[in-house]
């Protein structure tokens, strides 16, 4: 299968996406809000073991809700919830959600999930009202196709293994339908192979997007196959120990598809989580993926084997747009970045 990024390599090069992205540096966490325009086809699919989310559920196939008028990435865990509270009245106000005869007020389906970024040292006694619910109506009015990778939205905070983790994008043309990821990395598993400064993506990489060291040397490969049990488990425990973890994603085709298909797009994206992270989908974290179609084109020749192959593009974009995340972010605190710790002597 051969593909290409599309000129942003970002999710934003699928049609009808836009992207917004706020933060509060004294707290050290932030928000990233996916717009769809209008409304997108929406299906979720959940692997970690401690998810943080909101109205999940109203996305499986058999339910009433076909289509979401945003997501929302936050930091936060349990109190970054309050984010899509505020992108729900940002949209009601602008008229977009459901609307009914006898009540004008349009009511959005806002599904959501958070990170666990309350240990990276960032000040969250914000008292009796957290800032998120201010965060996403502020992640709104910012929505825009171009936008910042590393530092910033729901990957502010973020930590991935030992290294400072961040907000990455990728995004790929096949057959001439669009596909792109978005991610929030905060995992418990690393994204580089220990004893190395190759990250587990590296084969999917486009164009030198993560550093261009390319390929995986066998001697590369054997210098981590040679560490010790017992080195490879304290790199995980400082890894939970720090980042108290999640990993959180949404994938987007403009390619037509139905709730069934838009399940089994979003599985396999789930793909890229471990092609790009180990170990994943841990107790540990509470790794998502939403999946969005904006429908803007049709699907070519039998339909199953057109929805295979995007869903093999959008696991590759997904493996890309982590490594992309955490190869963009800035050392932050103690938290040192991954071109900060594999920087030359």
């Amino acid at each position: 299968m051969s593909y290409r990024p599309g000129p942003l390599n970002l999710i934003t090069d699928v049609d009808g996406i836009s992207i917004g992205n706020a933060h509060d540096d004294k707290v050290m966490s932030g928000v990233t809000v996916i717009l769809p325009d209008p409304d997108a086809i929406a299906s979720v699919d959940v692997r970690g073991g401690a998810p943080a989310t909101r109205e999940t559920d109203a996305l499986d196939p058999s339910s009433l809700v076909e289509s979401v008028h945003a997501v929302v990435l936050s930091g936060g865990s349990v109190f970054g919830l309050d984010s899509a509270t505020g992108v729900t009245q940002w949209l009601s106000d602008h008229g977009r959600g459901f609307t009914f005869a006898t009540q004008p007020r349009a009511c959005p389906v806002v599904p959501s999930a958070c990170l666990f970024d309350i240990l990276n040292g960032g000040d969250k006694a914000w008292g009796p009202t957290a800032p998120y619910r201010q965060l996403g109506i502020d992640a709104c009015e910012r929505a825009s196709s171009q936008f910042s990778l590393g530092n910033v939205g729901a990957g502010y905070g973020a930590l991935a293994g030992r290294y400072k983790g961040g907000l990455g994008s990728a995004s790929a043309v096949i057959d001439g339908i669009t596909v792109g990821a978005i991610v929030a990395v905060n995992s418990f598993g690393s994204p580089v192979i220990p004893g190395t400064n190759r990250f587990w993506a590296q084969l999917a990489e486009i164009d030198g997007e993560f550093g261009g060291l390319a390929g995986l040397p066998m001697e590369l490969t054997a210098a981590s196959r040679s560490l010790t049990t017992d080195t490879k488990a304290a790199m995980v425990a400082d890894a939970a120990a720090a980042g108290a973890n999640t990993t959180i994603a949404v994938v987007a085709t403009d390619a037509r598809l139905t709730p069934s298909e838009a399940k089994r797009f979003a599985v396999m994206a789930t793909d890229g989580f471990a092609r790009a992270l180990r170990p994943v989908h841990t107790p540990f974290d509470g790794d998502t993926v939403f999946a969005l179609a904006t429908g803007r084109r049709e699907l070519e020749g039998p339909r199953p084997l057109a929805l295979a192959m995007l869903g093999a593009a959008a696991s590759d974009s997904l493996a890309r747009a982590i490594a992309r995340g955490v190869y963009e972010a800035e050392t932050l605190g103690p938290w040192l970045s991954y071109r900060q710790s594999h920087r030359p002597a």
